[in-house]
């Protein structure tokens, strides 16, 4: 088979042009996408998805790894079929192009034009805005009360929570309180998405990963390796991207939000949780005298929960935790997140703002 310059079919290349040309329309009227995509037209991809590959009996990465891998080695043995190392250059640099089109094609429409709709704070009203030391420290004891509270109606001793329900039970509650509460937000709780297990066991943290959404499959994916007090939050925050939140941030503050607002107490203790390891984070950034102070006086009982936390966390070490940070970031500014990775820590702020729309 002869392969020469412009010559095949090219019609994915020009396709994934044609989405990223829309992408970039679909920029300017944030408005418009989020009301024809993101409220339109993406609730009905998920009901797609949630009817069919969502019904699977395990994970469908796995069959998107295996239709891959048969796709790239019959794309190797294609090339070896073509004779004379410009057909076969020629012939590579069209399929390749096409199948980066391809990708291209399903992300954005799978999925990815979510980058471009209205951000959710803008559409509750609210603004994040850096917290000084003293409004800071004012937000980290009333989370503290919180904890206190949530804490003595989950146990009565000091012992770490180390057992929760199981994964699958997990799954449903979260699932259920995305259902009611996302609502409170004015976002469309339209779907039933996955947010699954994924194995082997320990492999996504080893990534650099705790947890990711995958558009080609419309599922979530969560490594069983977590700390227990470290899942439910975990789920919510991918099931807020399986409903179209791409932005990282609100996608933590949605699952802060959904979580706090949960029948469950030990939901709205891990709620509650994420947010104070969060605002401990900044804390020790602006005065860490000020942090060691306020730590000595957390309760037993919580500072056991951080510290098998910690020590969770440390159990795995990632592999290229700096390469993966700044794949990451690379991929969230190149989707229009200006703060890139820095946008998960953004949920301090954004609460704040928050509560203060809740007092009006």
């Amino acid at each position: 088979m002869k392969e020469g310059i412009g010559k095949g079919n090219w019609t994915w290349f020009i396709l994934g042009l044609a989405a990223l040309i829309i992408r970039w329309v679909a920029g300017l009227f944030p408005s418009l996408t989020e009301t024809y995509y993101s409220r339109t037209f993406f609730p009905v991809i998920r009901k797609i998805i949630d009817v069919s590959l969502s019904k699977l009996p395990f994970p469908s990465f796995y069959l998107f790894l295996s239709i891959s891998i048969l796709i790239f080695v019959g794309f190797i043995l294609r090339i070896a079929n073509n004779k004379g190392i410009t057909n076969r250059f020629f012939f590579a640099l069209r399929n390749s192009l096409n199948g980066l089109g391809l990708l291209m094609f399903f992300f954005l429409l799978l999925w990815g034009y979510n980058y471009q709709r209205v951000p959710v704070y803008e559409q509750i009203g609210i603004s994040p805005t850096p917290l000084d030391e003293q409004l800071l420290l004012d937000e980290i004891k009333y989370t503290l009360q919180e904890l206190e509270r949530l804490r003595t109606g989950i146990r009565s001793d000091t012992l770490p929570i180390e057992d929760i329900i199981p994964y699958s039970d997990l799954e449903k509650l979260v699932r259920r309180e995305m259902e009611d509460n996302l609502l409170i937000l004015g976002l469309n709780p339209a779907g039933r998405p996955r947010a699954r297990e994924f194995y082997p066991k320990g492999f996504m943290r080893k990534m650099g990963i705790y947890g990711i959404y995958f558009p080609f499959t419309g599922e979530s994916y969560i490594d069983p390796s977590l700390h227990p007090l470290e899942k439910p939050f975990t789920v919510a925050h991918e099931l807020a991207h399986s409903y179209g939140v791409t932005d990282e941030g609100e996608a933590n503050f949605i699952a802060w939000v959904v979580c706090t607002h949960s029948s469950s107490l030990l939901m709205q203790y891990t709620g509650q949780m994420r947010l104070f390891r969060y605002q401990l984070n900044d804390l020790y950034r602006i005065n860490p005298e000020s942090y060691e102070t306020f730590v000595e006086n957390v309760p037993s009982g919580i500072r056991n929960d951080l510290k098998s936390i910690r020590e969770n966390i440390l159990s795995i070490r990632p592999l290229f935790l700096e390469l993966s940070k700044r794949s990451n970031d690379l991929y969230l500014k190149t989707q229009g997140v200006k703060s890139g990775v820095k946008s998960y820590a953004e949920l301090p702020m954004l609460v704040y703002a928050w509560r203060n729309l809740q007092k009006k």
